[in-house]
């Protein structure tokens, strides 16, 4: 099986290899390339950045398991995965402490992680390691934590340096990543009489139907209540809507990028999705009574039939039941001229808190090493490693013929358009799920049409380009 898979993971480089030697999701494994060198990460030199920091080391100048042998620190850590910390999480700690008996190790999750850890975060006193904010901007990134290393130093080590990386510094370290497509039942869509797999919004739409028709399940849930779960259909309006890693770069300088296309590609074919599915009853009946970590145990049982989430949920969904043979993963349902992509990002990255303590700050490297190159979590989660060099896990081996790809960094001088313009504009892409949850309501309720809330999103957008004094291709 060959899946092609282009990665510039803050590179404007483009490569393919395949996914069957690696044996699975988005890879990066190296690339070369103007932008490489400064401009996904700013301009600022690593080497002056690094003469005026302390005596703690960067990750890369670390030696796990043979430095700091007698540091004695207690550090803890923040983390959204609520399920598992005291069983996973726990045993990570613990593997770690056989090598450092100096060092403990706790691990405290947090509910409603996104709004909880940004008050925590500007308090300062959170702990020593969390999963970076996704609202905290990149220019930000050095007010609230630790630099890790230079990127072009750390870029050649790890996966999706660039998201979490300002001035040339990077500041996290990705918890894996993962390809953007849609989780589903195999039995279910099977029984439904469905043999090929959607490669359109409205082949979709159509596979839905047959599910609600032919079977029991509820075709396409949505977790509504959960706030998060909507916002990640923002995820696939760039790479896998359009096949252009460079299009998030380009959105800020678009006219109407919203607007409807004659060939159901980009944003508003994303959107379109999940518009049609809740106005024609493809979704659950009740979106304000989803649960989701219920939904997982119902996926696997056959009572939902598809989820639009990361392909890191896979694991989790074959964890949660007597039936993980009968999860898989497609890529989501648009095609650009005639062939699919698939949009590839990080997860939560790993920061360490700039104003801890020396000692735990050196502890912290240490255990973030460890945990990203020598545990299991990688495995255990179903996710592309930190690694270049680490093996990838199985879920994307039904991508056949898709091409992965993953957003290129902005040029120089552009490193926070895309979000000022976003911001300004309160339309909110990957940063609120409001946006998403107000899409299902006037779906659910008749209250707009698409076309009226992509005319209200275009609006938006123009005012801010506007605001900001950006130019604008028509």
């Amino acid at each position: 099986m060959k899946v092609k898979k282009i990665m510039a993971l803050g590179m404007a480089a483009v490569m393919t290899m395949s996914l069957a030697a690696c044996g699975g999701q988005t890879s990066s494994t190296g690339s070369t390339g103007s932008a490489g060198d400064t401009n996904s990460a700013g301009s600022t030199g690593g080497t002056e950045a690094k003469s005026e920091k302390t005596s703690v080391p960067y990750i890369n100048d670390i030696k796990v398991g043979e430095d700091y042998q007698d540091l004695t620190a207690s550090i803890k850590i923040l983390t959204n995965r609520t399920d598992i910390v005291d069983t996973v999480y726990k045993g990570y700690a613990d593997e770690f402490m056989k090598i450092y008996p100096n060092i403990t190790v706790e691990y405290e999750a947090v509910t409603d992680y996104e709004e909880s850890v940004r008050l925590r975060l500007t308090a300062g006193d959170w702990g020593d390691i969390m999963f970076i904010p996704t609202a905290v901007p990149k220019n930000e990134l050095e007010t609230y934590f630790l630099p890790l290393g230079e990127y072009p130093v750390l870029n050649d080590i790890y996966n999706f340096c660039d998201e979490k990386s300002f001035a040339n510094l990077v500041y996290g370290i990705a918890n894996g990543g993962t390809a953007n497509g849609i989780a589903y039942n195999k039995r279910i869509w099977s029984d439904a009489g469905i043999t090929d797999m959607p490669k359109t919004p409205d082949e979709f739409l159509e596979d839905l139907q047959l599910i609600k028709d032919n079977t029991e399940a509820t075709p396409l849930y949505t977790n509504f209540a959960d706030g998060w779960t909507m916002g990640a259909w923002d995820a696939y309006i760039d790479c896998a809507a359009t096949g252009d890693n460079d299009f998030k770069n380009k959105m800020p300088h678009m006219s109407n990028p919203f607007s409807k296309g004659d060939d159901m590609t980009g944003p508003y074919a994303v959107y379109y999705v999940l518009y049609e599915s809740v106005a024609r009853g493809l979704v659950e009946d009740d979106p304000a009574s989803t649960d989701w970590e219920s939904s997982k145990g119902a996926i696997n049982r056959g009572e939902i039939a598809s989820m639009v989430l990361g392909s890191w949920c896979v694991e989790q969904f074959k964890q949660a039941g007597d039936n993980p043979d009968d999860i898989g993963y497609m890529p989501f349902p648009i095609s650009v001229d005639g062939k699919q992509y698939a949009g590839s990002a990080g997860n939560y990255a790993f920061g360490i808190n700039k104003d801890a303590s020396e000692d735990n700050q050196i502890a912290s490297l240490l255990y973030l090493k460890w945990l990203v190159e020598e545990s299991s979590i990688y495995m255990d989660e179903g996710s592309i490693p930190a690694l270049k060099s680490g093996e990838y896990p199985s879920v994307l081996e039904a991508f056949d013929g898709v091409t992965l790809l993953s957003n290129i960094a902005a040029p120089e001088g552009e490193e926070d358009l895309f979000d000022d313009v976003n911001n300004e504009s309160e339309v909110g892409i990957n940063n609120n799920d409001y946006p998403d949850c107000e899409i299902l309501e006037a779906a659910l309720y008749g209250t707009k049409s698409l076309d009226e809330i992509m005319d209200e999103w275009n609006a938006k957008w123009s005012a801010a380009q506007e605001s900001l004094n950006v130019e604008v291709n028509q």
